[in-house]
């Protein structure tokens, strides 16, 4: 049996993710659009998350220099009381929901997020944040279906859900054939002493 080569870099974001209750709340209201386009390529529910700050792809050995720093950060937080609604597009390719309750407190945790990055000398596209859930991407050759589904989850209003961990997350995206998948390096509950 061959040795499996460790990949020496890894694709790496900060994130919130609802909780489950609420993440089926919103699968329960895309029903009617996993059936009528069946050709998007849609998100697994279990990797919906709100991205705080994509740091793309690091060496591995950087990773563990955010954890302590973030665990931190956590520690001192409340959990955020968010809820998705609605729906829109991207560029008529990216299917999102909405997020919308303490959005004061998002963008104040998105900051202190990207500010422990930057103390750990770590360099990353420092975009406006544009709080959302992506479902599904289109495929190259369609431009309508995802314009179409934004709108049929238009009066989509789920309930208010806290935000009750921070997670540090790698994505296998570029690193074979088959469908994104997200997996947590760690996660740490707001509020919580760090350990």
């Amino acid at each position: 049996m061959k040795d499996q080569i460790q990949p020496s870099t890894v694709r790496v974001f900060i994130a919130l993710a609802p909780p489950d209750d609420a993440k089926e709340e919103l699968a329960r209201e895309l029903r009617p659009a996993y059936a009528a386009y069946p050709r998007l390529r849609w998100n697994r529910i279990e990797d919906w998350h709100i991205t705080l700050a994509f740091l793309g792809e690091l060496p591995v050995a950087t990773v563990p220099l955010l954890q302590q720093p973030l665990a931190d950060l956590a520690a001192v937080n409340e959990p955020l009381r968010l809820a998705l609604r609605g729906g829109g597009h991207f560029d008529e390719r990216v299917l999102w929901s909405g997020v919308e309750g303490n959005l004061e407190g998002l963008h104040l945790l998105t900051k202190e997020v990207r500010d422990v990055v930057r103390a750990c000398g770590i360099a990353f596209e420092d975009r406006p944040l544009r709080p959302h859930l992506t479902l599904a991407r289109s495929r190259r050759d369609d431009t309508s279906s995802v314009v179409e589904a934004a709108a049929g989850l238009a009066a989509f209003t789920g309930r208010p859900w806290p935000a009750e961990r921070l997670h540090l997350v790698a994505s296998n995206i570029g690193r074979g054939p088959g469908p994104i998948h997200y997996r947590d390096i760690e996660a740490w509950r707001f509020g919580a002493e760090p350990s």
